[in-house]
């Protein structure tokens, strides 16, 4: 999955790794020539006290020096940035699937589980691509060369290699092997602590009003310990790794000192090409090392990429259309027919079978109970979900076939629980507008109910909005989300129970004002309260995701029960008539 992923996004660096590997590879030779050309010294110059001799080929040291490590520090900065260069394309790539999705997906994934695929996990599986560029791609050519120029040296001492060489390997490969289960359950107990930190500084005021500090802390406590736990058993074994490592080294060195030092004293071996030898088996053992470090990264980022990779091969629900409609011949006249809407594996649905219409100048009002499926029905027009039965139509088009940008203009929607972004009032009411003058966005303002509050602010437009706009009251949030769609100016307005954080006489006079403002659009409503949608062209009941009445309010009054109960729930007989 890991060797997948990487492919996808280092072909387009192609020329680069290229460079890279040319660099590395005249470096690692640099390194490999040098204990041959130390040996010379040793045994043709140092013995034999020939000084030229051992200026000349010291000389020549230098020089190989110098190309080295001009080599090894040019292919460093083509590394780096070629891995950088490939987290951000893979950051990218995951922001812009998640975008896609609908919230059918980003439920299954959940929020916090996003967060971190598209950054621990990409970070992961970046600085796996730099330790590559930088280690990796040096340690076979050095482990290579380094067994070639050894053999060169004294062919039967290299006979040891093939005793080390292979514990070592096996060494390795039982540790990695333990590795893996322990990556993936770490970056799974990182999304646990992610989701109970986002609770608890989201619902900061609820733990506070219910006294409930010491039951998070556990709570955090548990998540935490369980992801130290985790870590630890990983730090353990990569602990343990390199203990061993040089355990084998070390006997390795003594292994070859004692058996040199008889080939040595028999006259078989010089003492220069002992020296060298040493060199070779250090610098393959460090290649074995270099690679050692790689295999303790790869379980994780190889969870990691399997990680990243399900969201990217995760297809959203919401399908572009091969052949969008870009132009629309109509005034924002709104249909559903015989809508229904299923969860994935849910034995009942949320909607079936529910018909609407809604036109230009016409007000039409969905009420009903908690769970009804009214939020869910009102999504599925700007298509934040897919209807699983039955079709809905802006203009006798199917928003299926509709160009998402000319559907967003043509529908704009206040949700439920109004989202308000980091910035300022002007930037969030901008946001379906960048081009709104300061006019239309005091005009929206003052529609809305929201002028006065906004001019008492020291900054005006230009006063600062916390994120999710915690810096201002629920009343003010749902003001400032109705002015934005105001801004937007769509043909087809959605209202999510809007105005449940309104006084009645805000109320009032925002529905008043908003009734002036959207007389030619087509405007639909969910509300709780009756008072909100009484006065509506069209009522729709909805009751377990039926429609079960349709009329004005004085004919739902007279014919239909559940509407009534509603309605006196929050009336009296006589208010209601």
């Amino acid at each position: 999955m890991l060797i997948r992923l990487l492919r996808g996004y280092l072909g387009r660096y192609r020329s680069q790794i290229v460079a890279l590997v040319g660099l590395q590879l005249v470096s690692t030779l640099g390194m490999l020539y040098l204990p041959t050309l130390n040996a010379d010294i040793i045994d043709h110059g140092v013995i034999t006290g020939d000084t030229d001799y051992i200026l000349r080929i010291g000389g020549i040291m230098l020089a190989v020096s110098v190309v080295q490590l001009a080599s090894a520090g040019v292919a460093v900065v083509f590394g780096a940035r070629t891995a950088m260069a490939v987290g951000r394309d893979m950051r990218a790539a995951v922001f812009d699937r998640v975008q896609a999705f609908s919230a059918r997906e980003v439920g299954a994934f959940g929020a916090p589980s996003l967060i971190t695929r598209a950054t621990n996990d990409v970070q992961q599986v970046q600085m796996l691509v730099l330790l590559s560029f930088t280690l990796m791609v040096s340690a076979p050519i050095m482990c290579l060369g380094g067994i070639i120029l050894a053999v060169n040296q004294d062919a039967r001492l290299s006979l040891l290699l093939v005793g080390i060489v292979p514990v070592l390997l096996i060494v390795v490969a039982l540790i990695v092997r333990r590795m893996h289960p322990l990556g993936r359950g770490m970056q799974e107990r990182l999304d646990t602590v992610n989701r109970i930190l986002r609770e608890q500084l989201t619902g900061l005021r609820v733990i506070r009003a219910f006294v409930r500090d010491d039951y998070e802390r556990r709570r955090f406590d548990v998540a935490n310990a369980d992801l130290t736990g985790f870590s630890l058993r990983f730090g353990r074994l990569m602990a343990l790794m390199f203990p061993l490592v040089l355990t084998v080294v070390n006997f390795s060195t003594v292994a070859v000192l004692w058996f040199g030092s008889h080939r040595i004293d028999s006259g078989d071996m010089q003492i220069g090409a002992l020296t060298a030898f040493i060199s070779y088996l250090m610098q393959i053992l460090m290649s074995v090392m270099m690679a050692t470090f790689m295999f303790m990264m790869i379980p994780r980022a190889e969870v990691c990429a399997e990680r990243i990779q399900e969201v990217m091969s995760t297809e959203s629900s919401l399908v572009p259309p091969a052949e969008p409609v870009r132009e629309l011949h109509g005034h924002g006249r709104l249909e559903l027919r015989d809508v229904g809407f299923r969860y994935p594996g849910a034995e009942i649905p949320v909607l079936r079978d529910v018909g609407l219409v809604a036109g230009p100048g016409r007000t039409t009002a969905v009420i009903g109970s908690t769970g009804s499926g009214k939020t869910t029905l009102l999504g599925l027009i700007p298509r934040i979900a897919e209807a699983t039965e039955g079709s809905v139509l802006v203009d006798g088009i199917d928003v299926r076939e509709i160009d998402p940008v000319l559907l967003s203009r043509t529908v704009g929607i206040v949700p439920q629980r109004p989202y308000l972004f980091t910035g300022t009032i002007a930037s969030n009411l901008r946001y379906g507008n960048p081009d709104a003058t300061d006019e239309q966005l005091w005009r929206a303002l003052e529609i809305a109910q929201a002028r006065q509050f906004v001019e008492a602010m020291p900054d005006g437009l230009a006063s600062p909005i916390a994120q999710g706009g915690t810096n201002v009251s629920g009343g003010q949030r749902q003001r400032l989300a109705i002015a934005r769609v105001l801004v937007h100016r769509p043909e087809i307005y959605l209202f999510d129970d809007s105005f449940s954080a309104l006084d009645y006489a805000t109320d009032a006079r925002l529905r008043a004002a908003l009734g002036q403002e959207t007389a030619e659009a087509t405007v639909v409503i969910v509300a709780q309260r009756v008072s909100t949608i009484r006065d509506a062209d069209q009522i729709i009941v909805l009751e377990s995701g039926e429609v079960v009445g349709r009329g004005t309010h004085h004919e739902l009054m007279a014919s239909n029960q559940t509407y009534r109960e509603i309605v006196l729930s929050q009336l009296t007989e006589q208010e209601a008539a």
